[in-house]
């Protein structure tokens, strides 16, 4: 087990930080997944005998990297799992993508997602059995051919940010799925989360680094 990093924990939620590459929940792989990992911190750290509760509340797509929120509790995963579908979180991402595109934006569009070849088609107009996928970006450097964004996901849709930044001509750097360049890893981490505590109804913003730049 690789060390997880913890970002934050209460009693009832744990953040902690996945690297690229890793699964968030175990699949038809096999392959190691973060749920599992950190089941056992909780079960090591608190001595816990038998099964772990751990709830899993949102997902990353396995080669972005960036903050994952857990409930380690059954009031948690209830209370979070309600703010996530009311949109009540606030979601912040960065990205590197290839041009250079206008300083600020809102992208809204209509994804459908192919389950077979995991993959989703964007649409411009609202379209059967797609769902509306919304985001703002504010580009916060630039040079001749990248730009880093800074991104509020207003909805979580299946490859939404890599779907729809492509859709407008320009993909992320290091996602060949969605036409972007090739790279080591996928420029795209889940910087900020903002939410509401399960019991005590205050604000939490959870942080992580930036991990690219562009020169």
């Amino acid at each position: 087990m690789a060390a997880v990093k913890i970002l934050y924990e209460d009693n009832h939620v744990i953040a902690v930080y996945k690297p690229a590459g890793l699964l968030v929940q175990g699949d038809a792989t096999g392959d190691v997944c973060l749920m599992d990992d950190v089941k056992k911190i909780l079960k090591e750290k608190y001595s816990k005998s038998g099964n772990v509760f751990l709830g899993l509340l949102h997902r990353l797509d396995r080669p972005v990297q960036g903050i994952v929120l857990f409930a380690k509790t059954s009031k948690g995963a209830s209370r979070l799992s309600a703010q996530f579908r009311a949109h009540s979180i606030q979601k912040t991402y960065h990205a590197v993508v290839s041009g250079t595109t206008q300083k600020q934006g809102t992208l809204v569009h209509w994804i459908l997602k192919d389950e077979n070849k995991n993959r989703v088609e964007v649409f411009d107009r609202e379209t059967h059995g797609a769902l509306r996928a919304e985001l703002d970006y504010d580009v916060v450097k630039s040079n001749a051919s990248h730009a880093l964004v800074r991104i509020n996901l207003k909805t979580g849709r299946p490859h939404q940010i890599r779907a729809q930044f492509s859709h407008i001509g320009h993909p992320l750097v290091g996602d060949t799925k969605y036409g972007g360049e090739k790279n080591k890893i996928l420029h795209l981490a889940a910087t900020e989360l903002n939410f509401e505590t399960a019991t005590t109804g205050e604000r939490q913003t959870i942080n992580a680094p930036i991990p690219f730049d562009i020169n």
